[in-house]
């Protein structure tokens, strides 16, 4: 396999992390939003959690965003 594709290719599969991020932060705040509708009392508590949620995950599509531009212009 030619080295450049080879790059290209791993450059691909690390976007897919990016877009997966993005499902876990729509999952996240889908599943937040179920709840508080069921519960509205307990929302407040519960709040601060789903941003960290969030934030973790947005962090893991900003890493593999990373990974991937480490791959296309470093290597």
């Amino acid at each position: 396999m030619d080295p450049v594709a080879a790059k290209y290719l791993g450059a691909g599969l690390a976007c897919l992390g990016m877009g997966l991020a993005a499902i876990g932060v729509g999952s996240i705040f889908g599943n937040f939003l179920s709840g508080a509708l069921r519960n509205p009392s307990a929302a407040d508590g519960q709040f601060g959690r789903a941003f960290i949620g969030a934030a973790l995950a947005e962090g893991l599509g900003i890493f593999c965003f990373v990974v991937a531009l480490v791959l296309m212009f470093v290597l």
